[in-house]
């Protein structure tokens, strides 16, 4: 364990990744209170998109995915916000073809195929000094305002028909939660990439709901149950040469299934 730690590389995985876990932790449960698990899968696939747009054109990939997510997410918040289709037909819509625009505009920059796995599988382990401080100022800037509107996103998502009535801004924050949460999914797709992020905003949560007896005791055992899987996971991941991400996300997975065993004890 000591000469795990004293890689510089992996210093770097790890304050990324407990600032990533904890953040995609406390967001999930706002996203298993308000019913957005479908919707938190649909924005990271979606992210794909956003990355294909900066590939063509020639920009940081995770700036263009963090433009592209959050405008498709305003998107089906505005569909979803009518009445006239739910947000989860939109993202079933907006899902698919933001996917394949992605699939479309990476077919024209073969080059690239080779570091798009980083993206779509998550490599934690590859982090560099430069994107530290991106990162950091994600999650920090996402933390900040969970923080500051946390009564309020709580009220809306235990009863938002209640929140409306007590005169609550319900409509931006809706738009809030949904904006942190395709910020959030960008970020996270240096810790387990597109095809397993949605996992890791939902699965925290569910370990919270299957342990915990009250809100605040949902929200520590999901933060926990996060640290526990990148901590365990990127150590299991250099250990056996495993693929980081997807050891990550089994470790989280493997402590949902063991708090469905224990039941709710805290």
């Amino acid at each position: 364990m000591v000469e795990f730690l004293s890689f510089a590389f992996v210093q770097r995985a790890l304050l990324t990744g407990i600032l990533l876990g904890v953040t995609c932790a406390v967001l999930a449960f706002f996203v298993v209170l308000r019913r957005m698990a479908f919707v938190g899968v649909g924005l990271s696939h979606a992210a794909l998109g956003g990355v294909a747009i900066g590939v063509v054109a020639g920009v940081s990939p995770l700036l263009s995915a963090a433009i592209f997510t959050t405008g498709v997410a305003w998107v089906i918040g505005w569909i979803g916000g009518r009445g006239e289709v739910s947000e989860d037909t939109a993202m079933g819509v907006f899902f698919p073809a933001a996917m394949a625009l992605g699939v479309v505009l990476i077919s024209l920059s073969p080059g690239y195929r080779q570091d798009l796995m980083g993206y779509l599988f998550g490599n934690i382990l590859s982090v560099q000094p430069g994107e530290v401080p991106t990162l950091v100022a994600l999650c920090g800037v996402a933390l900040v305002l969970l923080g500051y509107f946390f009564k309020e996103l709580l009220y809306m998502g235990v009863d938002e028909d209640a929140a409306r009535a007590a005169g609550l801004p319900v409509e931006p924050l809706r738009y809030l939660l949904l904006t942190v949460l395709a910020v959030t999914i960008v970020a996270a797709m240096r810790l387990v990439g597109i095809v397993l992020v949605s996992a890791f905003v939902v699965i925290p949560a569910a370990t919270g709901q299957a342990l915990g007896r009250s809100l605040r005791a949902m929200m520590v055992v999901g933060v926990v149950s996060a640290l526990i899987s990148v901590v365990g996971g990127l150590w299991i991941s250099w250990s056996w040469d495993l693929p980081s991400g997807a050891a990550i996300v089994l470790v989280s997975a493997g402590l949902f299934f063991v708090s469905l065993l224990v039941g709710r004890r805290i």
